[in-house]
């Protein structure tokens, strides 16, 4: 049975989730819950009722989180029912591959060159984009360099014993 703290963190992982990613919040809520509920794989109708959701509501999150590698649906042989437990992919950290900020600037620049010789105004945005975009594919390798040696700090510390490597 979920506790009154583990139902509050879902409903604010819920809240986080569409404020920032805009998926749904009944998506954030089965994210939540299942980085703190025990045991951490459920069934979809089990995290229907403690989630107090119907169990279509479950499903359709679970089929757009597994899309996003946030969680993972198995079946033991001989069960009936799948079980849904955070993926642990999920905790390996998003945005730091380089070539998307490259496309991003080449996009940019395209757009750019439908523009043309428009005034220096009606391209700000895209010569922006173009430079982000150039900026953020040179940081970012290094920053997740930067975070890989943090974490393996915390591991060793025994601070963060767990997660993917």
């Amino acid at each position: 049975m979920a506790t009154e703290a583990q139902l509050v963190f879902a409903d604010h992982a819920g809240r986080y989730y569409a404020r920032q990613y805009s998926i749904p919040p009944v998506a954030g809520r089965v994210l939540g819950y299942l980085a703190v509920c025990d045991p951490p794989q459920q069934t979809i109708a089990e995290l229907a009722e403690t989630l107090l959701a119907s169990r279509s509501a479950i499903t359709g999150a679970v089929k757009l989180l597994e899309s996003y590698h946030g969680v993972r649906r198995e079946r033991a042989a001989g069960d009936r029912v799948d079980k849904v437990s955070l993926d642990p992919a999920a905790l390996e950290p998003q945005g730091f591959d380089a070539a998307a900020y490259k496309e991003l600037a080449a996009l940019a620049r395209e757009g750019l060159g439908v523009l043309g010789d428009a005034p220096t105004g009606r391209r700000a945005v895209l010569e922006e984009v173009a430079a982000l975009g150039d900026f953020l594919a040179e940081k970012m390798p290094a920053v997740y360099a930067e975070w890989r040696a943090y974490r393996e700090t915390l591991r060793s510390s025994g601070e963060g014993k767990e997660g993917p490597s």
